[in-house]
């Protein structure tokens, strides 16, 4: 891969230069073997990347499937929260461990090593994607069918290494309904395909919310762009999340595994379909 490599796959013509993005690939630790990997990705922060991350390891656990969550939002991780984790990552002489939750999800973020949650990580671009790549080589994950990669916002040098960095089946593009948003997630999509990662799905949330009375949904934001956006690039699976107070509280109180709906369900099935 030469130095002017400009990372669009699709309209590469350098000779070799697929081995070489290969040789990119990092191996996962000797006594981690992972099936299936997917990313969470969105163009933009606040649109719920780790509330869908978190819905689908659950949901994925509680099909009989061994499910892990890599937590990338270095400067942002969330992950511990929603599931509720006080506890820190422990280590033996072989590697990192991660957290397990309730369920038995296993868990890997920058909030499980520090001492306090709320400690700012101030660290350079570097320093970040380095951090990723070694939750992925140094912790010991076990046997894990499907392990969800919850990625820091925008296209920048986190969600490059990740994407050069880790074998990912697929990815999953989080939005929320406003218009510039729209243009945002085609930012993300667009990154995904010059990659050569395929697009699983679009999810939009905060979409709507439901009347208590008469259980009307109402759209607060306007017409919905998602289901567009999927059929220009040619996505066949979307999925629309409800403002839902008792799910935002769910995630406030660690309680996230116990939450359950049926807005990813066609999701839930693609993925089974990839095992």
């Amino acid at each position: 891969m030469s130095e002017q490599c400009s990372h669009n796959c699709q309209d590469c013509n350098e000779k070799n230069c697929n081995d070489k993005k290969e040789n990119l690939i990092a191996k996962p630790h000797k006594l981690s073997r992972i099936k299936k990997v997917i990313g969470i990705i969105s163009g933009k922060g606040g649109v719920g990347k780790s509330l869908v991350t978190s819905l689908l390891a659950a949901a994925m656990q509680r099909e009989g499937y061994k499910t892990a969550v890599l937590d990338a939002d270095i400067t942002g991780p969330s992950i511990p929260k929603a599931f509720g984790l006080k506890t820190h990552a422990t280590g033996n002489d072989e590697g990192i461990l991660p957290v397990m939750t309730k369920t038995g999800i296993s868990v890997m973020s920058l909030n499980l090593l520090t001492d306090n949650e709320t400690d700012p990580v101030i660290w350079r671009g570097p320093l970040i994607a380095g951090t990723v790549e070694q939750f992925w080589t140094n912790v010991i994950w076990g046997d894990v069918d499907y392990m969800f990669i919850d990625m820091p916002p925008g296209t920048g040098d986190v969600a490059l290494t990740v994407f050069q960095t880790i074998p990912l089946d697929g990815v999953i593009i989080v939005a929320s309904p406003q218009e510039l948003v729209g243009m945002i997630v085609e930012k993300a999509v667009n990154m995904a395909r010059m990659m050569n990662i395929p697009v699983l799905a679009l999810v939009e949330n905060m979409s709507f919310i439901t009347c208590p009375d008469c259980d009307k949904k109402i759209y607060l934001f306007g017409e919905s762009r998602i289901d567009a956006i999927a059929r220009k690039y040619n996505v066949t699976i979307t999925a629309k999340l409800p403002l839902n107070p008792k799910l935002a509280a769910a995630v406030d109180e660690g309680l996230i595994e116990l939450f359950d709906g049926d807005w990813l369900d066609d999701i839930i099935n693609k993925l089974i379909g990839l095992i």
